[in-house]
């Protein structure tokens, strides 16, 4: 189990990097044949990532729902981001045009993504007695202090 970190703490990174949601909804909950290999998907696509970090996934967490499962992820860029999603030579490619050919526009499964290009200075978070989580594991986590103590500090750091 990771250690909390009593008190507050932020992350801070002074690099842009993109936050990525990715998921799917089980429209129909029998279907199991349907949803059951893009679930199974997944995990191997991350397992991938964190053994070639040169791909550009800083950190990924997984969430799950009544009928909704979705991974949060942090990545270096979009540029990294997209060239994963199409390259033949990673596990997405084929697993999003095996998931097209079985699932189509059937119904039975939702999946959604969104993608944001985040700057240094646009973006804050607080964490209160939580172990390293989030955006924390993608960047620098640290101890919240007098320049960094309200919403406002941290949302308009400045990189450097």
């Amino acid at each position: 189990m990771s250690p909390v970190f009593p008190g507050r703490y932020t992350a801070e990174t002074n690099e842009p990097f993109v936050v990525f949601l990715i998921g799917m909804r089980f429209n129909k909950l029998l279907a199991v044949r349907k949803w059951l290999p893009a679930t199974r998907a997944m995990p191997r696509m991350i397992e991938e990532l964190y053994k070639q970090p040169e791909l550009g996934l800083l950190h990924s967490e997984f969430y799950l729902g009544w009928r909704v499962i979705y991974s949060v992820q942090y990545w270096r860029s979009f540029e990294q981001l997209e060239a994963y999603s199409r390259s033949r030579d990673n596990v997405h490619l084929p697993a999003w045009q095996e998931f097209r050919r079985t699932v189509g526009d059937d119904g039975s499964v939702g999946i959604f993504h969104e993608t944001y290009r985040v700057e240094p200075g646009s973006y804050e978070c607080v964490y209160g007695n939580m172990p390293v989580f989030g955006l924390a594991h993608a960047a620098t986590h640290v101890a919240v202090g007098k320049r960094n103590e309200a919403a406002r500090q941290r949302m308009e750091r400045l990189p450097g």
